[in-house]
């Protein structure tokens, strides 16, 4: 009998880069929503609090396979010039459930977390929106850049972060691109179309006030009930979308918090599959707040497609 690793396909980062482009990947997720996946069937996922950080385990059940994803979460990781957050993903046959490939979960993430942002700001941003202020200058930072210029024409690009070496090698990564790019403040989100929130803040980045009504602002920091990146006032004006209820009611420290000061009704949160059933949401002179946290069936979307063409 062979061996399981005798036919297990082994992609690492840069064979994942080649096969799946980001507007590939944002297609995907926008694909399994209109077809009817309902994110609030996914499994729940566990996370285990080890000594040096968190253990994330992620299943999924999408189509014709199912996967797994084990990823860790290592605050002290930045400063060793380490990834925060790396990752395994194992994708399985669905109906054998035998394992069929592996993949560098790390490259998957960095992927499947912008494209997630950029599936649902596709249908609610503005489609002229050519201004963007990201939070945030790691990897997270910087492909939110990718995601969001293949939505919109976005022009101009300022990256805000505590430390302005950093937030000038983020400027750099994107420069030459045709982007009027440079390292900003928070100030600039009072004239942003779009605004990305990808850091490992605690308390808000910002004050609600400055946040236009045609913005769209998307916090993808946080998977933790106690901490956040906007502030609970912006989000009581806002029409708030969330991956499932379940989820951000559990796991969203931007919508836990902003439920208990009273800013926001639970009642209010709006799924992310309703934007692809009904095609969108109602015209409204209210900012629109994206908020993720990041689930199993997104990364199992965008792995399949990984494994659509095994000639590469």
């Amino acid at each position: 009998m062979p061996g399981i690793f005798d036919s297990l396909q082994l992609l690492d980062g840069p064979a994942i880069a080649r096969r799946i482009t980001m507007r590939q990947a944002i297609d995907a997720l926008q694909q399994a929503l209109r077809g009817g996946f309902d994110p609030d069937d996914d499994p729940a996922r566990a996370i285990v609090d080890v000594r040096h950080g968190q253990l994330l385990l992620m299943p999924s059940d999408l189509g014709a396979c199912a996967g797994q994803k084990l990823a860790t979460v290592a605050p002290a990781n930045p400063a060793r010039g380490l990834e925060r957050i790396q990752a395994i993903y194992v994708v399985l046959d669905a109906e054998t459930l035998s394992p069929v490939a592996l993949l560098d979960g790390t490259e998957l993430t960095s992927l499947r977390t912008p494209a997630v942002s950029a599936a649902a700001a596709d249908v609610v941003a503005a489609p002229d929106a050519v201004s963007l202020v990201v939070f945030g200058t790691g990897p997270q930072g910087v492909r939110h850049v990718e995601a969001m210029r293949a939505i919109r024409p976005i022009e101009r690009v300022r990256f805000v972060g505590r430390d302005r070496a950093r937030a000038e090698q983020a400027v750099a990564s994107v420069a030459g691109s045709g982007l009027d790019v440079a390292v900003g403040s928070a100030a600039d989100v009072a004239d942003a179309d779009l605004v990305v929130c990808a850091t490992t803040a605690r308390e808000p980045l910002f004050d609600a006030a400055l946040v236009r009504d045609r913005a769209a602002v998307v916090a993808v920091g946080s998977h933790e009930p106690d901490a956040r990146e906007l502030p609970g006032e912006l989000l009581g004006r806002a029409r708030v979308l969330v991956e499932s209820r379940r989820v951000a009611l559990a796991e969203a420290g931007d919508v836990i918090l902003a439920v208990a000061e009273g800013h926001l009704s639970p009642e209010a949160l709006i799924p992310m599959a309703r934007l692809f059933e009904g095609g969108g949401l109602e015209a409204s002179a209210r900012p629109v707040v994206i908020k993720t946290c990041g689930m199993g069936w997104q990364d199992l979307a965008v792995a399949q497609l990984a494994l659509a063409d095994d000639s590469l």
